[in-house]
């Protein structure tokens, strides 16, 4: 459903201390998920809406929210169009798309569209 929260990255230095802290905290188990520029260990938060413990970004404060979109370009141009920064979509293999954004503000934000043909 367009406009609804369904992935959310926590970034942490120490993802391992992350991982306990949050895991702790709502009982959240994290599986790995291999590929990428630095460690991200994903979870399940909801039936519809999951997660990340992240350090791709080493140094970043803040998480980031993405919200999903039927159309990733659409949805890019159209933070463009309201004032916002966004980036050039990227695709997860087999899961779809996303944007990370930034809104008038300087706000950190995504979108996401789900494609299980996304290569």
């Amino acid at each position: 459903m367009a406009g609804e929260m369904v992935h959310i990255e926590i970034p942490a230095d120490d993802t391992e201390q992350a991982r306990a802290f949050w895991g702790g905290l709502f009982g959240w188990e994290f599986q790995s998920y291999p590929g990428g520029p630095g460690e991200y260990h994903m979870m399940r938060i909801s039936e519809s809406s999951g997660g990340a413990i992240t350090n791709m970004e080493a140094g970043k404060r803040g998480t980031r929210t993405y919200f999903d979109v039927d159309d990733i370009k659409a949805g890019a141009a159209r933070v463009k169009e309201l004032g916002g920064e966004a980036d050039d979509p990227m695709p997860v293999p087999q899961m779809g798309w996303f944007v990370t954004c930034r809104d008038p503000h300087g706000n950190d934000f995504g979108l996401w569209q789900t494609d299980p043909s996304a290569g």
